[in-house]
């Protein structure tokens, strides 16, 4: 019970006034007053105009971003607040971004296949040229057609999807779908380096073939180590966190549409992510299209 009850409570049973009271308890009547008072304090006002905009950025990220972004936004916007008041403020409205979940393999290694080496060696980090280093994984997503499977291409240095595709199988072409989305819609030159697990689809000789009539070097990581293909993992994690699991999925087809709304619409130029010092994969993709070379091509 708050301090002014108790000390209404004591005037109430004594008949006491007011002054008397506070005397008691060692609390000045304008404290009293002030906390009794209807009238919200400048600083309740100020936090009210504070939290309705932490709610507007809480919201546009459908309830996924924690205090950190939130405070990164604001701050984005010209909003001068600091983290901890954000995060006071959150918490207290019970607004709270959507946790990470482990990860569960789907990789199935093909032991007859000539493994690559290794040319990322967990060296993730988005500096570099961009489409000169991408990553590719599969995952997979429960409907009530059955389970469809997603797989991906990043871009390290940016971050962006540059490639993507969903399908109800995890034959070889679901990879091949997502890399040629990518040389479509980036032309990377010859000499990038595409790495991925070690997984039959990434293996097999379809895909070789692909990667060599576009001058694409393939790499894999050591087997069993998830932590060598880690930004295609953190990706999975996140889509899965922010928009998978936070619904049913009655059709592949839906599913593909809402997939496709969340990377371009939201993930690759709208989502601050904490690996490019919070700015959108757009906006590194930017960055580096206008203040760094793009790789020189390779003649074959």
């Amino acid at each position: 019970m708050r301090l002014q009850s108790f000390i209404e409570a004591e005037r109430a049973d004594s008949g006491g006034s007011v002054k008397r009271c506070c005397e008691l308890f060692e609390v000045s009547r304008s404290a009293f007053y002030t906390r009794t008072s209807p009238t919200p304090s400048r600083r309740e006002l100020s936090d009210a105009v504070v939290l309705a905009k932490i709610k507007e950025v809480f919201d546009e990220s459908t309830g996924t971003y924690g205090s950190v972004r939130v405070t990164k936004e604001l701050k984005r916007r010209g909003e001068t607040v600091g983290h901890r008041r954000v995060r006071r403020l959150m918490r207290c409205n019970n607004m709270a971004g959507r946790a990470r979940k482990r990860w569960r393999a789907t990789t199935v290694a093909d032991p007859d296949a000539a493994a690559a080496a290794d040319l990322i060696r967990r060296q993730f980090d988005p500096g570099g040229p961009i489409d000169a280093r991408y990553v590719g994984d599969i995952t997979y997503i429960n409907t009530w057609q059955g389970w469809a499977y997603l797989a991906t291409v990043i871009d390290l240095a940016s971050r962006r999807v540059v490639g993507w595709a969903i399908a109800d199988h995890m034959r070889t072409e679901l990879v091949t779908d997502a890399l040629e989305m990518a040389f479509i819609q980036r032309r990377p030159p010859p000499g990038l380096v595409f790495h991925s697990d070690r997984g039959s689809q990434y293996t097999s000789s379809d895909y070789a073939l692909l990667a060599r009539d576009h001058g694409v070097v393939l790499s894999v990581g050591r087997k069993g180590e998830c932590w060598d293909n880690a930004v295609a993992e953190s990706f999975f994690a996140t889509i899965k966190r922010e928009l998978i699991d936070t619904r049913a999925w009655p059709t592949i087809a839906g599913l593909q549409r809402e997939v496709f709304d969340w990377i371009e619409g939201w993930y690759n130029t709208r989502r601050l992510h904490s690996s490019l010092g919070y700015r959108t994969p757009a906006e590194a993709d930017h960055q580096h299209q206008n203040h760094q070379p793009q790789a020189t091509p390779k003649v074959a």
